[in-house]
């Protein structure tokens, strides 16, 4: 097997800007659609099937997707991910209804299953042995950062205008991500014979299923975001209803958790090459834990700062390490696409989880019962991955 000993920086930084664009658009949505689509009538377990309804077309073709990436190359699926991606965020600003969020959110998590994780994928594929943790954590500063400063800037935009200039604005900041992977990202060499990452031979997720290390990987991500995808869903109707906050201040909230995440990135993947990936791994799944036992408690906007601050730093701590796992493991197995894949695989279904379970207790139960059960699959899935590594 071929390995790189320098990324390509024109292809590092193409895939940076597009992703940070884009994930800066669907920020600047995200903490307005739960109080948009309670404004419209929506109940808790509506304004969980709208945050789930991305998850589910994610969580279905992530894995089609992350193997096609293996076979056909990354450009193609990454060029059209971000277009139609683009065409749907324009339909927002004409969605007046619950049903129709619900499609729209539908058609985005098909488009977004053919952009992060094969972008991820094409990372990971150029990333030099031994780099794997800074280099991922230095690319996941465009996730973070975009969508640290989407929240506030979309908070902004419709307390100055309104939310369908909000929608808007994720519509132009997709298409300039798709652009710049058109214009500047550089056609792939035969997927197999020339990548770095050998012969990037598809594998069934029900294979990797079976294999202890990258099934660790999987459950932890899974677990964790099923928790991020309840706080995404209810911690801005909480902030709403609890508090009566501004859509500025519900940004404000939301975004300090991915941007206290954003910080850590370059320098916990530095410590993952450095030290045990394994101990920062289950240190952000316990920090993450208690972190969401806080959340409820919280009864003013500097505790929910302090909460969901901790929330991210735990996701900082974590993330880098398991994504760095997840590049040695596809350079194991030499399916870099189809092991990205199934850690987006994974995300993608806690994503759909959280908002879906989480609206079926809301409207049953307390905010509190929501955040403990958040914090139990949070030790569930710590404790798959303590004893599967």
């Amino acid at each position: 097997m071929s390995e790189t000993t320098h990324i390509n920086v024109k292809i590092f930084i193409t895939l940076f800007m597009a992703v940070f664009v884009t994930t800066m658009g669907a920020g600047l949505v995200a903490p307005l659609l739960p109080v948009y689509a309670h404004d419209l009538g929506a109940g808790g377990l509506q304004v969980g099937l709208i945050f789930g309804a991305f998850s589910l077309t994610r969580t279905i073709f992530v894995p089609y997707f992350g193997k096609l990436s293996d076979r056909k190359g990354k450009k193609p699926l990454l060029t059209v991910g971000l277009l139609a991606y683009f065409l749907t965020s324009l339909l927002y600003t004409a969605a007046t209804t619950i049903e129709t969020l619900i499609l729209l959110r539908l058609g985005q998590g098909f488009a977004s299953a053919m952009i992060l994780p094969v972008a991820q994928a094409y990372v990971g594929q150029i990333t030099p042995t031994h780099k794997e943790g800074r280099i991922m954590g230095l690319f996941n500063i465009s996730l973070y950062g975009g969508l640290s400063a989407g929240p506030v800037m979309g908070g902004l935009v419709k307390d100055w205008l309104n939310i369908q200039a909000s929608f808007l604005g994720m519509g132009i900041l997709t298409f300039l991500g798709f652009m710049l992977c058109l214009l500047f990202l550089p056609p792939e060499t035969i997927p197999g014979k020339n990548s770095p990452s050998g012969s990037q031979k598809p594998i069934s997720y029900m294979k990797l299923m079976k294999i202890p290390s990258a099934f660790s990987l999987f459950a932890f991500r899974a677990c964790f975001t099923t928790t991020v995808g309840i706080t995404w869903a209810f911690l801005p109707l909480l902030a709403d209803v609890r508090l009566a906050l501004s859509s500025s201040a519900i940004g404000t909230v939301v975004m300090i958790n991915v941007f206290t995440a954003g910080l850590l990135q370059v320098p916990m993947g530095y410590l993952a090459d450095r030290f045990s990936k394994k101990a920062l791994t289950l240190s952000g799944g316990i920090l993450a834990t208690l972190a969401v036992l806080y959340l409820d408690r919280a009864d003013s906007f500097g505790a929910l700062i302090l909460a969901n601050g901790i929330f991210g730093l735990a996701g900082g701590i974590s993330f880098p390490a398991i994504m760095a796992m997840g590049v040695i493991e596809g350079r194991r197995t030499k399916a870099m696409g189809s092991i990205m894949g199934f850690l987006a695989f994974g995300h993608s279904l806690g994503m759909l989880a959280g908002p879906v379970l989480g609206g079926v207790l809301l409207d049953f139960f307390p905010f509190g019962t929501i955040f403990m059960f958040g914090a139990i699959v949070l030790i569930a899935g710590t404790a798959i991955f303590w004893r599967s590594n």
